[in-house]
């Protein structure tokens, strides 16, 4: 997946917060990350990053779990932050002893109005530290007044480099940002502290996230080194849109991948056109994500923002059935309760555009039917030429040859009406495949108009 293989089995991880259904571009995510360590031989860990606790729900990371299963990406290994809160509390004592990260008693509106004026004298709108200015004394007044701190991060201000996974040489100029906030008044973690502090219990080797947390791994990188911990390599992949260029939302319910499941798409194209849009490589359907895996390469995405087109889609998920082995599908054939053999499926697959519509080649096999009969006098030439059992591959080419010879149609005018009265439809798979599926039996008695 990328050009050069990990020295050790990586451990990635995706880490999304249960306040939503997951949409095709935190997808994304989670197939880079699921597939560089399936293309690595490493792990693969899904994390819930569920401290906000009154917006995270048990059901929604149930749908989380759900919709990767349906994606093919098994974590290895899954907790949740909101059980972990204690190794949050010691490293937040780390950094207070280490004077890394300080209280702060201003209110939102307060601050608000002091980037107004910094914007207004034409300053960057950073935190200035007034509370590094706070003495004891100051403290304990306001704490008085009922205040309570919320806490930042001290940066150093330095340029943080990193050679990053995706983007190459990368860097943020650490002097240029606020000291972020790690602690809300409440006592309660913002997703910086606890990602960090989990990144480096775990063992997480490698990040790879959308590029609106390049700003965020800065920061994270000096939390790392001020804890003592070691660094994962980092990247930061190109943000999906709509077709239109509009971001994607969970809340707004963009794309989400519960809608697409419901909607008969195929989780392999979703899976391909969410990670190679974007690329220099081709969109092509695969057989499996091990193959998938060994074509999606880092290197290979853009910097440019990816859009995602449902039409495009659709497309793909038809040519992923289509090509689709039947041992990759008899599973989902029989929790259908339709004909699971493999000549059933090779005959249908390549006119399928959803698996749903295998229930429609099925009752065609099976029966009953009301054919259409459009020339009964036809109909009944080609049921008098119908061949003996048993059927196969050449049953079909034989048997249109003698009724052609007996009637003098051809073309549509032969083929058109044989598909009608054996299928009730004007179009379909090859007949030549279907026929021996149906049988003789019923293809006589549709020839004559009856229903089977």
């Amino acid at each position: 997946m990328t050009s050069s293989a990990p020295s050790r089995p990586p451990l990635l991880r995706f880490a999304p917060s249960p306040t939503g259904y997951l949409h095709i571009g935190n997808a994304r995510s989670a197939l880079f990350n699921g597939l560089y360590a399936r293309r690595h031989g490493g792990r693969f860990m899904l994390r819930y990053d569920d401290t906000d606790l009154a917006r995270s729900k048990p059901e929604y990371a149930a749908a989380i779990a759900e919709d990767l299963a349906w994606l093919g990406i098994t974590p290895d290994l899954v907790i949740s932050q909101s059980q972990r809160l204690s190794l949050y509390d010691a490293a937040a004592e780390d950094l207070r002893a280490a004077g890394r990260l300080y209280p702060c008693y201003e209110t939102a509106d307060e601050l608000d109005r002091r980037r107004k004026r910094q914007l207004a004298r034409g300053l960057p709108p950073i935190y200035d530290r007034a509370a590094l200015k706070l003495t004891a004394e100051d403290r304990a007044k306001l704490e008085a007044e009922g205040r309570r701190p919320h806490w930042r991060f001290l940066l150093e201000p330095r340029v943080v480099a990193w050679t990053d996974l995706i983007r190459g040489d990368a860097h943020v100029d650490c002097a240029s940002l606020s000291d972020q906030v790690l602690i809300r008044e409440d006592g309660s973690y913002l997703y910086h502290l606890p990602s960090v502090v989990d990144d480096a219990a775990t063992g997480v080797t490698h990040i790879i996230r959308g590029e609106d947390h390049v700003t965020n791994t800065a920061v994270h990188i000096q939390i790392f080194q001020a804890l003592g911990a070691a660094l994962p390599s980092f990247g930061h992949h190109n943000l999906l849109t709509t077709a239109s260029g509009e971001g994607l939302s969970k809340r707004l319910g963009h794309l989400s991948l519960r809608g697409l499941r419901e909607a008969g798409v195929e989780p392999l194209a979703v899976a391909a056109l969410a990670t190679l849009t974007g690329s220099s490589d081709a969109v092509r359907p695969v057989a499996s994500l091990d193959e998938l895996a060994g074509l999606v390469d880092l290197a290979h995405v853009s910097r440019a923002p990816a859009k995602f087109d449902e039409h495009d889609l659709d497309t793909l998920s038809a040519r992923t059935l289509h090509q689709l082995p039947y041992d990759a599908v008899a599973f989902r054939l029989a929790e259908m309760g339709v004909d699971t053999s493999e000549r059933f499926w090779l005959a249908i697959r390549g006119n399928l555009g959803k698996l749903d519509e295998a229930r429609l080649w099925d009752d065609v096999v099976r029966g009953p039917i009301r054919p259409v009969i459009a020339d009964a006098d036809f109909a009944a030439t080609a049921a008098a030429l119908l061949p003996p059992e048993p059927f196969d591959a050449t049953t079909w080419k034989s048997w249109t040859g003698a009724v052609a010879a007996a009637t003098g149609a051809k073309g549509k005018a032969l083929f058109m009406p044989l598909r009608q009265a054996l299928t009730a439809q004007d179009h379909g798979p090859e007949l030549a495949a279907l026929l021996p599926l149906i049988g003789r039996d019923k293809a006589l008695r549709r020839l004559r108009g009856e229903s089977a």
